[in-house]
């Protein structure tokens, strides 16, 4: 089975990024987003396989020494190759350490395959339209409306999970973030 890591947004700024998911569903372009049932997320990390229990006991350690972050979503960008529609997230140190500390803290879970969100080589987005089984132009027209209907949204990063890669997303375990 494969896991992820999230890092997930306040109330807020997650009904505004989710937000731009529906509008592609209202016009009839996708709905795979929607039928993942996933939340609007940062990924920190991907693995094969975990001990859900010992995963489960670190992310409590760790969210416990992890201070709410703030969240600023200032662009947005594509992966065309599986025609990904994606809003980026303004990089800050406290993010890149974030990531490369729950690494460090999970580095004896398996990784292969997934180097894109491994330390140095990662890629932060957070999904609002996975179009890869969709029509080109569905494709086209959606990040026609994503980008006209586009705005920055500031927020805050206010807990991380543990979610099993599945059709739909579960989540295994969600724990606020605690540290100052």
């Amino acid at each position: 089975m494969q896991y992820a890591i999230e890092l997930f947004f306040d109330e807020e700024m997650e009904k505004k990024l989710f937000r731009y998911a529906e509008r592609i569903a209202e016009e009839k372009l996708s709905t795979k987003y929607l039928e993942w049932k996933t939340r609007p997320h940062i990924t920190l990390a991907c693995f094969n396989d975990v001990d859900e229990q010992v995963c489960v006991q670190r992310l409590k350690l760790f969210a416990e020494k992890q201070p709410i972050l703030p969240a600023y979503i200032g662009s947005l960008g594509m992966f065309t190759d599986t025609k990904t529609i994606f809003a980026s997230p303004i990089m800050t140190s406290a993010m890149y350490q974030m990531q490369r500390e729950l690494h460090d803290s999970l580095r004896d879970f398996d990784t292969r395959g997934w180097g894109w969100y491994l330390p140095d080589r990662w890629v932060p987005h957070c999904g609002i339209a996975l179009m890869k089984d969709d029509a080109d132009e569905s494709y086209y027209r959606a990040c026609d409306l994503v980008l006209r209907e586009f705005e920055k949204i500031n927020g805050t990063f206010t807990a991380i999970g543990l979610v099993k890669i599945s059709f739909p997303v579960e989540e295994i375990f969600v724990v606020d973030l605690k540290g100052v």
